[in-house]
């Protein structure tokens, strides 16, 4: 059975690593935002805007939601930043907040595929 026992084998690596990280504020809004994509129905809704916005009435249909359930994932994504919302008169329309995100969810599925 491999074990450490020592707490640190090389101290240069380990110090240029925890310097290297992230402010653990980062890390805990990172961690969110995986937890919000981690969860099916949410990750369904983001890769039906993948490639172009919506309505909360369409991505219900797309999903096989209803309204009330998928506003509710949006409400989520949008304070996480996924996602955005657009008012065109009375229609809201939804889309990916940004290229980092559809990065991420590209990354993702081709990572997934292959």
């Amino acid at each position: 059975m491999d074990t450490c026992d020592l707490k640190c084998i090389n101290g240069t690596k380990v110090k240029a690593t925890v310097g290297s990280l992230p402010p653990t504020e980062d890390i805990t809004h990172m961690a969110e935002i995986f937890k919000a994509l981690s969860d099916p129905s949410r990750l369904k809704i983001v890769l039906a805007l993948l490639n172009q916005e919506h309505c909360v009435c369409d991505i219900a249909a797309i999903c096989g939601q209803t309204d009330s359930a998928v506003s509710h994932q949006l409400r989520i994504l949008r304070t996480l930043k996924i996602v955005k919302n657009r008012r065109d008169g009375k229609i809201i329309y939804y889309s990916i907040d940004d290229d980092h995100v559809a990065s991420l969810i590209r990354m993702s599925l081709h990572h997934v595929r292959h």
